[in-house]
C-alpha cells in the first residue's frame, strides 16, 4: 500500500489516558492525517488524576514515576517539561536499585496503642523481603511449587520465623507475626490484590522494576498529562463519548476499505481502518461481552480472564500536628491479635478499616503540612467506597486513636478515592492471577485479526499490556508507542513489526 495513501488511514483511539495519548502523538507525528480520541469522561488522563484537599495538591490516581532513570520515558518525559524537583534529577537518585519497596523510614505502631521498635519488628521485615524476592525468581526458574503468593508466604513463613525466632519470647513472636499480616495488606496494595492467595506465583516475578528512586510531581501528574495534550492537533479528542461497541470482520474481501465500525453511546457510528482499544482491563472483564462483535476469540477472553485486576484506594487524612517522627515516612499499624497472616477480614462491611495497612507521609511537610495517605486494597476497599465520608472519617479517627493511645487526635479533613465505582476503570491496575503467565498479556496485547486481508483492525494498549511493566503509567505509554509503531510498520513494510523503545 502507498505511504502517502495510508496516511488517509481512519484511526480511533478509545481512551484519552497516557497510553491513547501516547499512540496519537506517535501516529501523528509519522503523518497520519485521520487520528482521532474517544473519552468517555469530561478529561484526559484516565488513572491519572490530581486533586486538591485544602491547599494541597493530591495525587487520587498515579503517585509515583516507578523508577525514575533513563530507561523510563515517562520520567524523560516529565525532566524534558521541567515537572521534576532537583534531587529526583540527580545521577545518585536515577542510580538507586530499590527493587520495587522504597527504603522508607518507618514508623510502628500497635492496636494496644503502643509504638514499636525497629529491634522488635525489623526480623519480621528482613523475613518478609527476603520471602518476596524469591517470590519473584519462580518466573524465571519455571516451576510452581505453591499455587500463589500467599500460599507460599504462610507455608514458608510458619517454618522459618519458628526456626529464626526459637530464643525469643513468645509475646515477641507474636506481634512479629502479627507484623506479617500488616505487610500481607501492603503487598496486597502494591499488587492491586484482594488477597495473595489470587496472585500467580510463577507470575509474580513477570513484573521488572527500574533502577531510581521513585519519585513524585510537585505540581501533580496531571502536568504530565497537560504538556504532552498542547503537542496534539486541537479538536483531536470527542470528550464524553464513551463506546458502546467495536464492530470488527473476521474475513474481509480484497479492496474493502474501514473494515471497523465504532459504536458510540449517543448513538454516533464511526468507520474505522484500525481501532487503537487503551481501556482498563476492569472494564475489559465486565463490558467484553457486549463491546465486541464478533465477540473476542476465546484464547484472548480466557488470558482477560486469568489475569487479574483488583483495587487499591487511597485515604488521604490531614492533620493540625503530626503524631509520627519527624524522619518518618511509612506508619504500620500492627493488630495484636492477627498473628495468622491474615491479608483479608472474614467480614468486610464490620471491620473493613483493618485492611488498612498504615499511611505513607506526604513530604516534604513544608509544601503539604502534616498530611498522611492511608492504602487499602480489595473487597474491604470497594466497601470502603460505599460509605458516606462521615463514616470513613470516623472510622479513621477512631483507629488513630486506638494505634497512638491518644483519645484527642482529630483529623482536619478526610479524602479518599473510589477507583473500583468509577464506571471506566472498575478498579486500579494490573496484576498476573493465578494461573496466569506471559503468554495471557501476549494474548492481551495481540491485534484482531493477526493475519489476513485486512489485520490489525483492532489494536490494544494500556498497562495491562506490558509484559513486564504491566501496573504502571511507563507501562501504559510504552504501550501506546507500541501500537503506533505497530500501524507505522504495517504501512512502511508490511511484517516486519518490531517493538520499539523510540521516544517521541
Amino acid at each position: 500500500m502507498a505511504l502517502s495513501h495510508s496516511l488517509d488511514s481512519q484511526i480511533v483511539i478509545v481512551g484519552c489516558g497516557i497510553s491513547g495519548i501516547g499512540a496519537a502523538l506517535k501516529l501523528t507525528k509519522h503523518g497520519f492525517r485521520n487520528v482521532r480520541i474517544l473519552e468517555a469522561t469530561g478529561r484526559s488522563g484516565g488513572r491519572i488524576k490530581t486533586g486538591r484537599m485544602g491547599n494541597n495538591i493530591i495525587e487520587i490516581g498515579a503517585n509515583w514515576i516507578h523508577g525514575p532513570s533513563e530507561a523510563n520515558p515517562v520520567f524523560c518525559l516529565s525532566r524534558q517539561y521541567g515537572l521534576l524537583d532537583p534531587e529526583s534529577l540527580t545521577p545518585e537518585n536515577q542510580n538507586i536499585d530499590i527493587g520495587g519497596h522504597p527504603p522508607w523510614v518507618p514508623n510502628w505502631f500497635s492496636s494496644s496503642g503502643r509504638k514499636l521498635t525497629a529491634e522488635q519488628m525489623g526480623p519480621a521485615v528482613e523475613l518478609f523481603s527476603e520471602l518476596l524476592e524469591e517470590c519473584s525468581q519462580f518466573n524465571d526458574k519455571g516451576g510452581e511449587p505453591y499455587s500463589s503468593v500467599g500460599e507460599f508466604l504462610r507455608t514458608e513463613v510458619r517454618q522459618r520465623a519458628a526456626d529464626r525466632w526459637r530464643g525469643d519470647s513468645v509475646s515477641c513472636q507474636s506481634l512479629r507475626m502479627s507484623l506479617l499480616s500488616t505487610l500481607h495488606k501492603v503487598e496486597c496494595c502494591v499488587s492491586g490484590t484482594h488477597t495473595l492467595d489470587a496472585l500467580g506465583l510463577g507470575g509474580y516475578g513477570l513484573y521488572k522494576t527500574l533502577s531510581g528512586l521513585d519519585c513524585t510531581f510537585p505540581r501533580g501528574y496531571e502536568g504530565l498529562i497537560d504538556n504532552l495534550m498542547k503537542e496534539l492537533r486541537p479538536g483531536m479528542v470527542s470528550y464524553h463519548r464513551p463506546v458502546r461497541g467495536v464492530h470488527w470482520q473476521k474475513e474481509t474481501r480484497k479492496g474493502e476499505r474501514s473494515p471497523v465500525m465504532v459504536e458510540c453511546e449517543d448513538g454516533e457510528r464511526i468507520s474505522a481502518d484500525h481501532v487503537i482499544l487503551t481501556v482498563p482491563l476492569g472494564y475489559l472483564k465486565k463490558h467484553h461481552g457486549t463491546l465486541f462483535s464478533p465477540p473476542l476469540p476465546l484464547h484472548k477472553l480466557h488470558s482477560v480472564q486469568r489475569m487479574g485486576f483488583g483495587t487499591n484506594n487511597k485515604i488521604f487524612v490531614e492533620f493540625d500536628n503530626p503524631w509520627w517522627d519527624e524522619d518518618c515516612e511509612v506508619i504500620y499499624l500492627v493488630w495484636e491479635e492477627e498473628s495468622d497472616l491474615a491479608d483479608q477480614v472474614s467480614d468486610v462491611e464490620r471491620p473493613w478499616i483493618k485492611k488498612l495497612f498504615g499511611f505513607t507521609v506526604l513530604k516534604p511537610t513544608t509544601r503539604y503540612g502534616h498530611v498522611l495517605c492511608g492504602w487499602i486494597a480489595g473487597h474491604e476497599s470497594e466497601f470502603m467506597e460505599t460509605l458516606p465520608e462521615q463514616d470513613v472519617t470516623r472510622a479513621i479517627t477512631n483507629l488513630i486513636r486506638r494505634f497512638t493511645g491518644n483519645p484527642i487526635i482529630t483529623p482536619r479533613r478526610v479524602l479518599r478515592s473510589q477507583w473500583f465505582h468509577d464506571p471506566w476503570t472498575c478498579g486500579s491496575y494490573t496484576y498476573a492471577g493465578t494461573g496466569s503467565s506471559l503468554q495471557d498479556i501476549q494474548n492481551l496485547a495481540e491485534p484482531l485479526p493477526l493475519q489476513g486481508e485486512q489485520p490489525l483492525q483492532v489494536l490494544f494498549a494500556g498497562e495491562a499490556t506490558h509484559p513486564s511493566f504491566f501496573s504502571t503509567v511507563h507501562g501504559a505509554l510504552l504501550t501506546g508507542w507500541r501500537e503506533a509503531d505497530r500501524l507505522i510498520s504495517h504501512y512502511s513494510a508490511p511484517g516486519t513489526f518490531q517493538p520499539t523503545k523510540s521516544k517521541l
